[in-house]
């Protein structure tokens, strides 16, 4: 369609940088601009519907029209509409949220610190690893250790705990310091009749490789999503978390749990860890966590690393780290009144009883000529195109199937994300089973006519 002088579409490309996006194609073809949402649905400005698939960015867990939560966020509008935490100042939304989140999780942590944004959260846990071990006397502890594909974020930190290449290429990143072990995607990188159990291993050894050339005395911590979202809905292989774990331990290196995307009933227990049997020593929460209505992040910590950063402020004169917006009254509103919403309506239960549904369906398109691989686990799914199924050869990156399945995927009214060229997915936990079945035969319509683009252009050509 056109772009008309004066348009919305046409003051974005005058105007707008956007974050994540290909730049030079935005140009040409312009924005897609969402107007208003209902449930898991989302308009257009021309009125079209989409189903959201994606839950905006892995976030928008109770849908786009909760009222609950709009009348949370203005009833603290009207209250109290900006304040800060900054030399011990609080304010209720503040101090009801750490108690109710540190409840709500199964670990063992004692504190809530908040920021903005899962990127936020992320650059904290390294700050407070850095702080952590120099307090205890090993400054030299320094290293931290995350993965191949792993997204964390995009902030000069967390982007160096990112293994995506777009977030680090000419941006001199990553920084000193940060490592990235192996990526644990079965389905590509295991060897021929290597079980999961096995490729598991090899990981862990790889992974105890990197730990003795580097000096476990140099190294704080391992950072990782217990499900890998932005790298490609990836699902730990058999005994991976578990023999990781081991080592780490051995190794006096703490583990960093990533719980942005996994956590709040997404994979089908409240947080990701449990599902996937890991014991964090501290946790990044995000997204979800108001179900995205406004923007909030926490870290959470145990007692013991609290007590010593207590001790450092004595050393210091105070803990130099915090943002203008970390705790915002209006936002820790609007997640405490999220969190209530999870247990008085049982979303868990909820995602437990339709995730059934979500993982048939996903589990039939293994049979669709342009999918060699499908994995899910609760509301959160992966599907990967492969150019030849049998050898696991994927498409030549430059004829852009996942880009063109997406754009087949608008046409039928489903908003995805391609990941290369997998498609992720992760509705709202709201959605229900007729629901399911609808995005599914969107999203078959799309991949038919992706298919019949392959056929006829000959993309599968080696």
């Amino acid at each position: 369609m056109p772009i008309t002088p004066n348009s919305a579409a046409a003051r974005d490309l005058k105007n707008l940088l956007h974050p994540v996006t290909n730049l030079a194609l935005h140009k040409e073809k312009g924005p897609l601009i969402m107007e208003r949402g209902k449930g898991i649905y989302v308009y257009d400005e021309s009125g079209k519907e989409y189903i959201e698939a994606l839950s905006g960015l892995w976030c928008v867990a109770l849908g786009f029209s909760e009222n609950e939560l709009i009348e949370a966020a203005v009833e603290q509008m009207r209250k109290l509409p900006s304040y800060h935490g900054f030399s011990g100042r609080a304010t209720p939304p503040m101090i009801d949220l750490a108690e109710k989140l540190i409840e709500f999780v199964p670990f063992d942590v004692s504190r809530a610190f908040f920021v903005n944004s899962g990127s936020e959260a992320n650059d904290t846990q390294v700050k407070l690893m850095w702080q952590y071990f120099s307090a205890i006397g090993k400054p030299e502890k320094k290293k931290i250790i995350s993965r191949e594909r792993a997204y964390h974020g995009s902030t000069a930190v967390a982007a160096s705990l990112t293994g995506l290449t777009p977030f680090q290429q000419d941006f001199h990143l990553p920084l000193d310091g940060f490592l990235h072990t192996d990526c644990p995607n079965y389905y590509r990188n295991a060897e021929p009749g290597e079980s999961e159990e096995e490729y598991s291993t090899r990981l862990a050894d790889s992974l105890s490789k990197m730990i003795e050339r580097e000096g476990a005395d140099t190294i704080a911590a391992f950072i990782a999503e217990p499900a890998m979202g932005a790298g490609g809905v990836l699902l730990p292989p058999a005994t991976y978390f578990e023999k990781i774990q081991k080592i780490l331990k051995d190794n006096d290196i703490l583990f960093i749990a990533d719980e942005v995307i996994c956590g709040f009933a997404r994979t089908g227990n409240m947080f990701g860890c449990e599902t996937f049997g890991i014991e964090p020593d501290t946790v990044s929460v995000a997204k979800q966590l108001s179900s995205a209505y406004l923007p909030i992040a926490a870290v959470l910590l145990p007692e013991y690393m609290y007590d010593v950063l207590v001790e450092q402020s004595k050393k210091i004169g105070l803990f130099g780290h915090g943002m203008t917006y970390g705790g915002h009254p209006v936002p820790a509103a609007v997640a405490l009144k999220t969190l209530e919403i999870y247990e008085k309506r049982d979303i868990l239960g909820h995602v437990r009883k339709v995730s059934k549904r979500f993982g048939e369906r996903i589990t039939q398109l293994a049979d669709h000529p342009l999918i060699g691989n499908t994995r899910s686990v609760g509301l959160l799914g992966g599907l990967e195109m492969m150019a030849d199924k049998e050898s696991r050869r994927p498409f030549d990156a430059s004829h852009g199937v996942g880009a063109r399945c997406i754009a087949a995927c608008e046409d039928e009214g489903l908003v995805l994300r391609p990941l290369g060229d997998t498609l992720g997915l992760c509705p709202p936990l709201i959605i229900t089973e007729e629901e399911i079945d609808e995005l599914f035969d969107r999203l078959t319509r799309a991949l038919d006519v992706t298919e019949a683009a392959v056929r006829k252009e000959d993309l599968r050509a080696a």
